[in-house]
């Protein structure tokens, strides 16, 4: 593909919005980025993105809510839509919420798409239409969402197939299905679980071998730039594929990466698991009528000894290689954003 004259991505501010506008101008594939989402990079967010994001030129901010109807026309001809814009946090949202951001999300970015004349979308959905299971998934493995967030995904799949559809010769999509995607700035699950190292307040659940599906966020840039790519060499022109290192890390395995990273040494107690969703239980049943935010949630809980075994076999059958093991992501990880690991 050639230098690409304009790319816009919606949910551009957020995590992987950050890195992949960043990844595309290091590559010297863009020459000028919208990221368009409900706020702009802000004082409070990770001083790593807000860097990231404030040092270019080359990348312009929009204010778009995707709920509604997107007047946004660049005079630029754009070459590639990215769609990132999601409610996905589980617990923290309404069944309702998820469906209004992500179906009408995804219905408004693809008439962006079709009214600017762009043949090219690129779309992350989530490994949660899979459902729960202890059974290794690839992407032949039948949908079986269970929660409003998993559901919302997979329809938000079928209405980008549905543009795609529209004009089956010309337009390309590429699907991502990512596990839990960390990194600096990231926040979430994976930089709770250093942080929880670090400082000894981590604890088993005799979840040691429970596998949790995961890929550091420069992997996964990497790779939806690479499948767009080799859609042109091999003539698909939709590709759906699983995000996750292969095969995906056990708890037991995040956590030795994290002390080799660091250079310590944890000694790492159990605490069995119905006596911590008992605890779960009653904390939560005390916060939820004041309001109070707490980790300690019992969806939380049950999901960290859940495994999501999900591998990424076209990847793997399409000869993509991998760049980052969990241990070079984390040294990594620790290289560009010190203070995360403190």
């Amino acid at each position: 593909m050639p230098t690409l004259n304009c790319v816009v991505i919606f949910g551009g501010t957020g995590f992987i919005g950050s890195f992949f506008a960043k990844h595309l101008l290091e590559s010297q594939v863009a020459e000028k980025i919208y990221l368009l989402d409900l706020e702009p990079i802000q004082a409070k967010d990770s001083k790593f993105r807000v860097n990231l994001l404030n040092s270019d030129p080359r990348i312009f901010f929009l204010k778009v809510d995707v709920r509604g109807e997107i007047s946004f026309a660049p005079i630029e001809k754009v070459n590639l839509v990215i769609n990132f814009a999601a409610t996905h946090r589980e617990p923290g949202y309404e069944d309702n919420e998820y469906f209004e951001t992500n179906l009408l999300g995804a219905e408004n970015v693809c008439k962006f798409a079709e009214e600017v004349g762009c043949q090219n979308i690129i779309f992350t959905s989530s490994i949660s239409p899979y459902g729960v299971s202890e059974v290794v998934k690839d992407e032949s493995t039948l949908p079986i969402p269970v929660t409003a967030y998993g559901s919302s995904k997979l329809v938000a799949e079928k209405i980008h197939q549905i543009w795609q559809a529209k004009d089956v010769n010309n337009r390309r999509l590429v699907i991502v299905r990512p596990g839990v995607v960390f990194g600096p700035g990231e926040g979430g699950n994976v930089s709770r679980l250093i942080k929880a190292v670090i400082h000894r307040y981590f604890f088993f659940m005799g979840n040691e071998s429970t596998r949790k599906a995961g890929v550091y966020v420069k992997e996964l840039c990497n790779a939806m730039w690479w499948v767009l790519q080799e859609q042109k060499k091999n003539g698909e022109t939709v590709s759906l594929f699983n995000m996750s290192m292969n095969p995906g890390p056990s708890i037991s395995e995040y956590v030795k990466a994290v002390c080799r990273t660091q250079g310590i040494k944890r000694y790492l107690p159990t605490v069995p698991y119905k006596a911590l969703m008992a605890v779960a239980f009653v904390i939560d049943a005390l916060a939820r009528p004041l309001g109070i935010k707490h980790p300690f949630s019992p969806v939380r809980i049950r999901k960290l000894v859940r495994s999501n075994n999900i591998i990424p076999t076209y990847l793997v059958d399409h000869g993509y290689q991998f760049q980052y093991s969990l241990d070079s992501a984390f040294a990594d990880w620790k290289k560009s954003c010190p203070e995360e690991w403190k």
